[in-house]
């Protein structure tokens, strides 16, 4: 009786880690999927968020790599985004293409979710760095209109939360 209540226990566990898991998830790819056109049309906002960078960037390694982060960044950290989006929402996809016959679902959602998790919050912690260390500082300024910290709370959450993702998706792996 007390390994068949042990085992339940697990389960409801179990599907309360999964849920919040896919709550992150959600809230993860929201922000970065969304994110994506402004980094790779270079919109005017995002110009000026990474000039901003490669400008201070300057004073410490050099033009050229402030240069090129200012030109390249938006590019290589929206990729990262994407990346790390594909990552997290790859269990659904598998779920599935298990569901209508075309594939089989490994039950490995731990996993990437685990791995997405560090990936989002290695990626928002150089946006954090930047958002304090740099003049773009948590309220971002461009054109006479405030953010009002809106990138930088959002960047923090992503931190943060990637990291209660890796935590909790390891602990269904011990």
């Amino acid at each position: 009786m007390a390994t068949e209540i042990k085992i339940r226990r697990q389960i409801m566990n179990n599907k309360v880690i999964a849920t919040v898991s896919w709550a992150i998830v959600s809230w993860v790819c929201y922000v970065f999927l969304f994110s994506l056109p402004y980094k790779f049309t270079m919109h005017p906002d995002t110009q000026h968020i990474f000039g901003t960078i490669g400008q201070w960037m300057v004073g410490y390694v050099g033009s050229g790599i402030g240069n090129l982060f200012a030109n390249v960044g938006p590019f290589i950290v929206g990729g990262v985004e994407l990346l790390t989006s594909l990552i997290l929402l790859l269990p659904l996809v598998l779920w599935l293409l298990s569901f209508i016959g075309l594939g089989k679902n490994t039950g490995t959602r731990a996993s990437y979710h685990k791995l997405g998790g560090i990936m989002a919050s290695v990626v928002m912690s150089g946006a954090v760095f930047f958002h304090l260390a740099t003049p773009l500082g948590i309220k971002v300024l461009h054109q006479g209109v405030s953010d009002n910290g809106r990138l930088f709370y959002s960047a923090v959450s992503i931190l943060v939360l990637g990291v209660v993702l890796w935590f909790i998706n390891s602990k269904l792996e011990e």
